[in-house]
């Protein structure tokens, strides 16, 4: 197997190069958010893999991520539904629409290197989908706010767009080139769809098709889409962590956020027993998200402290196999910059106390 780079030191030179990343495209990003003002959000799964800004060849920070085991959200949950409600009231307030990719994943050439939090059941991983955007069409209606269900296989990163009459059309597949073809495809799948939201998801298509085709002729090896993660994030702020094969993303979003930890860790234990990920250990890594400095700015440290403290006590009690290989960092992350300010540090087990 190929030797991995892990560790700490590793993360946080990942953010490192990605908030300057981040920072040296925000000229990149006021353009394209003058051409394309729709508000774009993505719900996903926690699988590291499903990197959309690289699918789509979308700046850094145009796609707003949540993510949670599974794919599985609900419009119930009273902080999701806090944070997805401001979001959308922002952008109404600036006269945006807002689109929203409700997703599941797969990956064609194995079930196996599907969705482990469905236990590689994809059509019960669509049925959530397609059920999350029913609760949104509910609250929201149809017309500033639209949810669309998108599947996302991994092996080519391909989109599957479903359409309003339950059609559904793999990226992967498409053959037309030019963007008359690709339009008319997009207003047979979405007519009700606004002309604006339209015209902003049009580069997304096209950058997926582009994307498509340079995994295919890069001849990806099939071990880069197999399951090696070593790293648990939970929390907010990590759209700067979609290295391949590295982490497990829990927003702290679902009530029963132990379930969601809990089945994270399990995971990462397997894959140390079967020889996979970081065997030199496994790093539980929390944050916070912040944009001001200040009250906001001291709400998140607190807020990673805990979730940092919560997440260790529920894999001690849960997966008590996993505490011998756990590292911590602990952190919060300033949504200007994606830079993340470390709070704590713990790289052996002997400096780790457990309550």
């Amino acid at each position: 197997m190929k030797k991995l780079n892990t560790g700490i030191d590793y993360l946080l030179n990942l953010n490192t190069l990605h908030s300057q990343a981040f920072i040296d495209l925000a000229t990149e990003r006021r353009r394209y958010r003058g051409d394309h003002p729709t508000e774009i959000a993505a719900l996903k799964c926690m699988d590291g893999r499903l990197n959309l800004p690289v699918m789509t060849k979308t700046a850094l920070g145009i796609i707003q991520p949540f993510r949670n085991l599974g794919g599985r959200f609900d419009l119930g949950w009273p902080f999701f539904q806090s944070i997805l409600d401001s979001w959308i009231q922002y952008s109404i307030r600036r006269g945006r629409h807002c689109l929203t990719f409700v997703t599941y994943h797969y990956a064609r050439g194995d079930i196996h290197r599907g969705c482990r939090g469905f236990n590689y059941d994809t059509d019960a991983a669509r049925d959530m989908a397609i059920q999350l955007k029913a609760q949104f069409d509910r609250i929201y209606g149809k017309g500033a706010v639209v949810p669309i269900v998108c599947g996302i296989e991994t092996d080519l990163d391909a989109l599957i767009l479903h359409g309003d009459d339950g059609r559904a059309i793999d990226l992967a597949e498409v053959k037309k080139s030019s963007k008359i073809e690709l339009e008319s495809m997009l207003r047979s799948l979405y007519p009700s769809m606004p002309e604006r939201i339209a015209m902003d998801m049009m580069p997304l298509i096209e950058g997926n098709i582009r994307h498509i085709a340079e995994i295919r002729a890069s001849n990806r090896p099939i071990a880069e889409v197999e399951h090696n993660e070593w790293v648990l994030g939970v929390g907010r702020g990590f759209d700067w962590l979609h290295a391949i094969n590295t982490a497990f993303l829990v927003g702290p979003f679902d009530p029963n956020l132990s379930v969601a930890i809990e089945t994270a860790a399990t995971l990462l234990l397997n894959n140390i027993e079967n020889g996979r990920g970081n065997q030199s250990g496994t790093v539980l890594m929390t944050s916070a998200a912040y944009r001001s400095i200040g009250a906001e700015h001291e709400l998140a440290k607190e807020k990673a402290i805990y979730l940092s403290k919560f997440a260790t006590n529920v894999i001690k009690n849960k997966v008590p196999g996993l505490v011998p290989h756990l590292q911590i960092l602990t952190g919060c992350t300033d949504l200007n910059t994606r830079k993340i300010e470390v709070l704590e540090r713990l790289d052996t087990i002997e400096n780790l106390t457990l309550e």
